[in-house]
């Protein structure tokens, strides 16, 4: 029999993404905005360097637990290039995506037990691997008031119900696209410094902002937190699956040992592949794809009338447009039913909030702006003629 920490929810994307794969199998003209992928994949570089590896019959064997020197020294020079912050390598985990950085960081730092706060709505899958791993999980409701991110007011109220061990931030954030200010991640920082409680900075959105900066690092604020990072949006590098953590001295040997135990090691190609993604030529590439995706992000919000929805987030980076459906919930029993008729009659598919939130989830919705103006201009037409 199935144990009961594999009792968690199905990630709805992928099986919304299933149903996309068979629409078009059949022949449908299917616009996906359900998932956070980036439309033009991998830069050049990085796609030379792998189409080169290959050619030259490299022998990929295992690599470090933690990954390739030349790999986590790029990173490193990425940490000070980006942010001023100088990081050593040694501190650097190169990970099976940031799924797989996660898995790693929570196994690491977090007991059976142990009390981790995280932002609802917020990505699924911090709620379901803390569960899997017997932490609880602790929701702090954050919506609009507050810009659908925690406030030190909130967590002084869960810690003093029962202390925390754990703080999940993600700035950008998904499904939301907010963003703490600078003064509000440090003060969040000391918070948790003050409180002996361990702050997970989920930073893969990085790069993919609105605002004129890069996004905010905990880094810049101390050394105690972990953060977790992707080659998979700023990059495009989704399938590629590689990501790394920055983590706290504390956390580096166990970090070592439960991956080498549980992966061997990441991707080899990726890897190597990967030491590309840090050259001029690939930072330039990615810039033009933030603004490709600024430029859908305008489309969506010049038709906010248009598409009739409710309220909805900032959407200050990533790309991301989470809403309440609104008047739309007078014909739909919930997001979910509203998704899948979507869909079924226009071909466009979108995310259902349940995912991200379990006690108004299914009111809003998650639309993926990453497929590229095109696809969001097309999409638009399709909604509000569906909606009448």
């Amino acid at each position: 029999m199935p144990s009961s920490r594999s009792q968690v929810p199905a990630f709805e994307v992928m099986t919304i993404l299933d149903r996309v794969a068979q629409l078009r199998a059949a022949g449908r003209d299917v616009v996906s905005l359900c998932a956070g992928e980036p439309a033009g994949g991998a830069p050049s570089a990085v796609n030379r360097a792998a189409a080169e590896l290959h050619a030259a019959g490299t022998p990929f064997g295992y690599t470090p637990a933690l990954g390739i020197r030349p790999l986590r020294e790029a990173i490193s020079r990425h940490y000070l290039d980006w942010y001023a912050v100088d990081v050593d390598p040694d501190r650097i985990a190169v990970t099976t995506g940031s799924s797989g950085g996660f898995l790693l960081a929570f196994l690491a730092a977090f007991d059976h037990g142990d009390r981790v706060a995280l932002a609802r709505p917020g990505y699924p899958a911090y709620r379901n691997i803390l569960t899997s791993l017997g932490c609880e999980v602790v929701d702090i409701d954050c919506g609009p008031d507050v810009r659908f991110q925690p406030t030190i007011a909130q967590l002084d109220q869960a810690h003093r119900k029962a202390p925390l061990k754990g703080l999940i931030l993600a700035s950008p954030a998904n499904p939301t696209g907010t963003m703490v200010t600078c003064d509000e991640l440090a003060d969040l920082v000391a918070w948790c410094r003050e409180h002996s409680v361990l702050l997970v900075s989920d930073e893969i959105y990085h790069g993919v902002t609105y605002d004129g900066s890069r996004g905010r690092s905990a880094l810049e604020s101390g050394d105690e937190a972990t953060v977790v990072s992707s080659f998979s949006k700023y990059w495009g590098m989704t399938g590629w699956r590689i990501g790394w953590l920055v983590l706290p001295k504390p956390l580096v040997d166990p970090v070592d040992a439960l991956a080498g135990n549980l992966a061997l090691c990441p991707p080899a190609p990726a890897q190597y592949a990967a030491l590309e993604a840090f050259t001029p030529e690939s930072y330039a590439e990615c810039d033009t794809a933030v603004e490709g995706f600024a430029a859908a992000r305008a489309r969506l919000l010049a038709a906010r009338d248009r598409l009739g929805w409710g309220v909805a987030a900032p959407a200050d980076g990533a790309f991301y447009y989470y809403a309440d459906l609104g008047p739309q919930l007078d014909r739909f029993q919930d997001s979910s039913a509203y998704a899948a008729a979507l869909l079924e009659a226009t071909g466009v598919a979108i995310t259902p909030g349940r995912d991200f939130d379990a006690r108004l989830g299914a009111r809003t919705v998650r639309l993926s702006f990453a497929a590229g103006e095109a696809a969001i201009v097309e999409a638009i037409e399709r909604i509000t003629a569906f909606q009448g």
